[in-house]
């Protein structure tokens, strides 16, 4: 069976195993190798058995999907989806000092959070979710991946590992040494991703679990019992050494953040881990109110058969958002433009019926700071002339497209990436590529 994949080149490397992109030399299917060596007197490690038996459980959009397991006399490979590049990679590439676009976060964010809710219902703790265990692919699709610490949990909770989660996404009640933890271990990780994404930079950044605790302390607060009740009866507390006489805030740390981002970083940063905010409630925060109600599967991309005008139209400037110069707007009875915010395409749908212009003005693609009056769901009215469009004529102007059974004129939707549709006016001309789940 090992026969079947061809090996690449090499992506990766950890301590039990060696990740590699492969070929089905049958389907030219592109996969990820993951090999696993085998110890003659061990076998096969128990981070590979415990990742193999979830993972054959855990099927979701959001969850990186195992394909194939092939089992040698020296060597485990489990072959995976192919993924373009880990969250880590995506922010140093595309990031602005590796600080996100508005847009590319929330959408990150809200895939981020229907994988864990998905794993949660499931009884499944991932512990070690990081930018590195969460793949992207070049549709802007998000998903968790590396389940060699997760673990299945049960009524009552048992005592696990403490040795769990990377440094700097562990949460403080694991740091004391607790070994009681639930699903608020993977909140609190979701949480210090959510804040990298906005500075670029992780929230805290420690050595060792002590220095851990202190940066945290520094920005959050030192507990005592009333705000954490009875986290003085840890035996890793030592009240002694934390002299943190005033804390930062969060807000200090993510200033570029909105009211409402805040709101829900606030809510998955609580010391106390009940009083987290599920994976679940978090999806329901209004934070994501400004993303489209009924938003197409995150696997569709769009697409149109209809052919290009002879000049796209250019984006001068994008509220310091890395970008692509270049956008190109498609003509047919239903058009859309797509333009690329640090790798994920993000499509803008007309909805007006557009002559031959020479200019049109749009605001910037910041969803919070957005100097135009919103309309049903992200259409935007009267946009600022901040930022400009410069189109050169063409023959063929644009007609309208149909939202909500009626007609928004002198509109411009501005759609974050992966909720993306077009409505055609017939269903044999809807068209849209992807993978399917």
């Amino acid at each position: 069976m090992a026969e079947r994949y061809e090996r690449q080149e090499k992506l990766g490397e950890g301590t039990y195993a060696t990740v590699y992109k492969g070929k089905n030399v049958f389907s030219g299917e592109i996969v990820a190798l993951k090999e696993i060596n085998l110890d003659s007197e061990e076998g096969a490690p128990s981070t590979a058995i415990r990742e193999i038996s979830l993972m054959k459980e855990l099927k979701h959009e959001n969850i990186v999907r195992l394909m194939d397991v092939i089992h040698t006399d020296y060597k485990l490979m489990l072959v995976f989806e192919y993924m373009d590049q880990d969250l880590k990679k995506y922010m140093d590439t595309h990031g602005r000092n590796g600080a996100l676009d508005h847009f590319v976060i929330k959408s990150f964010m809200k895939q981020m959070l229907k994988g864990i809710a998905f794993c949660h219902e499931n009884r499944v703790l991932h512990r070690d979710l990081k930018p590195q265990n969460l793949l992207i692919n070049k549709h802007g699709q998000l998903k968790l991946a590396d389940f060699g610490l997760a673990r299945a949990f049960g009524i009552p909770v048992t005592t696990y590992s403490n040795e769990v989660v990377t440094l700097w996404y562990r949460s403080p009640d694991v740091l004391l040494g607790s070994r009681q933890y639930n699903t608020s271990i993977d909140i609190w990780s979701a949480g210090c991703i959510m804040a990298e994404m906005y500075s670029g930079r992780p929230l805290f950044p420690g050595t060792t679990n002590e220095d851990q605790l202190i940066k945290i302390f520094r920005c959050m607060g030192v507990p005592n019992d009333v705000t954490w009740p009875n986290v003085t009866q840890s035996l890793d507390f030592k009240p002694n050494r934390y002299k943190i006489p005033n804390p930062t805030g969060l807000q200090s740390q993510v200033p570029m953040m909105d009211k409402d981002a805040l709101d829900l970083l606030t809510q998955m940063l609580v010391y106390v881990p009940d009083r987290r905010i599920t994976a679940k409630e978090a999806l329901e925060h209004r934070y994501f109110a400004d993303m489209l109600p009924s938003p197409i599967d995150t696997t569709r991309v769009m697409s149109a058969q209809a052919t290009p005008i002879s000049h796209p139209l250019s984006i001068d400037h994008m509220d310091s958002t890395p970008a692509s110069s270049t956008t190109t707007l498609v003509g047919s009875a239903q058009s859309s433009a797509s333009m690329t915010l640090g790798g994920v395409t993000v499509p803008v749908a007309t909805t007006q019926t557009i002559p031959n212009v020479t200019q049109m003005n749009v605001t910037q693609l910041n969803p919070t700071h957005m100097n135009a009056t919103r309309m049903n769901h992200g259409h935007l009215q009267n946009p600022a002339p901040s930022t400009t469009l410069n189109a050169m004529n063409t023959m063929n102007p644009l007609n309208a497209t149909q939202m909500n059974g009626r007609l928004a004129t002198n509109t411009i939707r501005v759609m974050p990436p992966q909720q993306i549709g077009i409505q055609h006016e017939h269903a044999d001309e809807r068209h849209a590529i992807g993978t399917n789940e």
